[in-house]
């Protein structure tokens, strides 16, 4: 990890001669998703290859590229595509973004995904304010010396995804009209989908919703000091007694189709972020 301070400032550099206002929310957007940068009023975008140390984003319905301006009037900075494990990238460039964020001033990180429901009480299209999660990807993007300056050693789990954010999003959420659940996200390696078996186990262990992101994520925001909200939408059922193969064109489909609720909510929180102290 000692080499990684060098690179957030390398990235920091080049994302500052684009955008030198101090953004105050850092937005991660999942698989087909990536339409709320149409709500941004956008200053700069630049393309991933183009700042230092950025993996190249490779999956389905990812732009890749970072946009950067104001949504409703509040500085953001927003990953239209993220980086995954199963593209083969260390878990340590996935978050290095995150930690860009946090030296760029953010303080707080919104993410989004698109995952699998476990919960039989949830349906496709639905939205899901994540409350705790399961790191199952066999890896953790804090492991080797800890760098101090970035982050204590043993960093606190407690409340991954804070608490005063989960219920302002629900907040949000209801007063537009959407009712999200709030459960637990569980994150797998990938890039396959699950057995009936793992589906099994995975909500014999606690979880509500499995996906392949978000989780290493949210670790570094932790370590870095940043608060987290995590949304996640439900675009196909993981039910092991009536699964059926998954599509990915419907699963794209169903995240698009979904995406104004999502909008509407991250929106709301921006706004809220704008008038709050974060610290």
């Amino acid at each position: 990890m000692l080499d990684l301070y060098d690179k957030i400032q390398d990235a920091c550099q080049v994302i500052r001669q684009h955008f030198d206002a101090t953004p105050r929310v850092g937005i991660i957007l999942g698989t087909g998703l990536g339409g709320l940068v149409g709500d941004i009023d956008v200053q700069a975008t630049i393309a991933y290859e183009d700042i230092p140390h950025f993996p190249r984003s490779t999956a389905t319905s990812h732009a890749g590229r970072l946009v950067c301006g104001t949504l409703g009037g509040v500085p953001v900075l927003a990953m239209e595509g993220r980086f995954h494990m199963y593209e083969g990238y260390a878990l340590k460039q996935i978050t290095l973004p995150v930690r860009v964020f946090k030296a760029l001033g953010a303080e707080l990180l919104v993410v989004s995904n698109a995952c699998g429901g476990l919960n039989p009480q949830y349906n496709n299209g639905d939205i899901m304010v994540i409350e705790d999660q399961i790191n199952l990807m066999g890896d953790n993007p804090l492991i080797g010396v800890n760098d101090d300056r970035l982050g204590p050693r043993f960093p606190d789990m407690c409340e991954p995804y804070d608490q005063q954010w989960i219920d302002k999003a629900m907040q949000v959420a209801r007063g537009d009209g959407i009712y999200p659940h709030k459960g637990v996200f569980v994150a797998v390696a990938g890039p396959n989908l699950e057995t009936r078996a793992e589906y099994r186990f995975l909500r014999l262990i606690g979880a509500d919703v499995v996906g392949m992101s978000t989780v290493p994520e949210t670790i570094v925001a932790v370590h870095s000091g940043l608060k987290v909200l995590g949304l996640s939408v439900i675009t196909d059922m993981c039910l092991p007694d009536a699964l059926k193969p998954a599509n990915v064109e419907e699963i794209i489909e169903t995240a698009n189709q979904a995406e104004p609720k999502l909008r509407a909510i991250v929106r709301g929180v921006v706004a809220e972020a704008g008038q709050t102290r974060l610290a």
